[in-house]
């Protein structure tokens, strides 16, 4: 049985020492391989038995050790091959990268096309630079940009920058009132609505079948007003039939009742039932239970509960066919129920801050 011997020269303490520290910070995920095999030579293990350990041939396991002998951990890096050289220089590529964010085809010379797809690519690169790309080749220069293919968000135009900073201003005044205690629980609200046949998404199915959701083409629904809780995670949710000033009372009356003696401020839109003289006297009455936010108009995407509602969505309720509008407040009731089960998963995913 072959024992590796290194040279004599070599400090195993120190050797073994620096091997270490390069595990724990090493960036190169292959190297989790090539290290351990030196770490373990220098520990007195054979060829055969690295070779059994970490599924490599001694062969390969001797070429290792051989860089380390030759010039240490230096020997050990990985040595990119340098390929086929780039079309398109730096500069080029910068520039291809700047037309597609900030232009539309149409801009530079391509009439009605408003969209960039790969075809468009290749032939404008074509025109500017007289180089030919596949459709491969098109893609795989973009993903070097580090460009996906993506769909937009709507974002809405009437939005006041302004007036979106004053209330991330206002956000973080609240974060700290949390902290020094002030404030007890700091949620966001909103209103949502499940349909009975909800928006078909894209899902795995067997291929060549399509798969069919059946549907009596009418348009039931269940409202919900809910509420995320901004610290735990905790979702809480209100089902009901209508969409109104009383309906929203209820809500903020079950709200002061679920955490009584504790300061809640709830974060929201500026619908009208929110600002309805109904729920004036109760607002007053409970001023030092309930205080209300509003954010700026035209903000949804600051609304983090808006994240929580497509979430639902997505993962449970679309491609669902639902019978009548108890079933759907049946089911999400359990949705809610199952969420608040792991509620520091939905503060990681959804409450991360503005």
């Amino acid at each position: 049985m072959k024992t590796p011997k290194l040279l004599d020269t070599i400090d195993r303490d120190q050797a073994l020492q620096e091997l270490d520290g390069a595990l724990n910070s090493r960036e190169n995920v292959r190297l989790h391989e090539r290290y351990p095999v030196v770490d373990m030579v220098l520990q007195g293990h054979s060829y055969q038995a690295i070779s059994q350990m970490v599924k490599r041939s001694m062969t390969t396991i001797s070429r290792y050790v051989e860089a380390y002998r030759q010039n240490g951990l230096n020997g050990l890096a990985m040595i990119r091959p340098t390929g086929r050289p780039r079309r398109l220089t730096e500069a080029q590529e910068q520039q291809l990268y700047d037309m597609i964010v900030e232009k539309t085809p149409a801009d530079v010379g391509f009439p009605a096309e408003m969209n960039w797809r790969t075809p468009l690519l290749q032939e404008w690169i074509r025109r500017e630079w007289d180089q030919s790309y596949s459709d491969r080749g098109v893609r795989a220069l973009l993903y070097r940009l580090n460009m996906s293919f993506t769909c937009p968000t709507y974002t809405l135009a009437k939005a006041d920058p302004v007036k979106q900073e004053a209330f991330r201003q206002t956000f973080r005044k609240l974060q700290i009132q949390l902290v020094l205690g002030s404030v007890d629980r700091l949620w966001f609200q909103d209103e949502s609505m499940i349909r009975d046949d909800q928006a078909l998404t894209h899902t795995w199915f067997p291929k060549g079948q399509q798969k069919i959701i059946p549907t009596f083409g009418k348009h039931w629904g269940a409202k919900m007003l809910g509420t995320l809780d901004y610290v735990t995670g905790e979702g809480f949710c209100l089902l009901h039939d209508h969409d109104d000033a009383p309906v929203f009372l209820e809500f903020l009356e079950q709200t002061v009742a679920r955490y009584p003696g504790e300061k809640v401020v709830m974060i929201l839109d500026n619908a009208k039932i929110h600002h309805a003289k109904l729920i004036q006297p109760f607002l007053a009455e409970h001023r030092d239970d309930l205080t209300l936010v509003f954010l700026p108009p035209y903000s949804p995407q600051m609304n983090l509960i808006e994240a929580f509602w497509g979430w639902l969505k997505r993962s449970v309720i679309d491609h669902v066919f639902f019978r009548s509008v108890a079933a759907i407040k049946l089911a999400v009731q359990a949705v809610i129920a199952m969420v608040n089960t792991t509620p520091d998963n939905t503060r990681e995913r959804l409450c991360m801050g503005l």
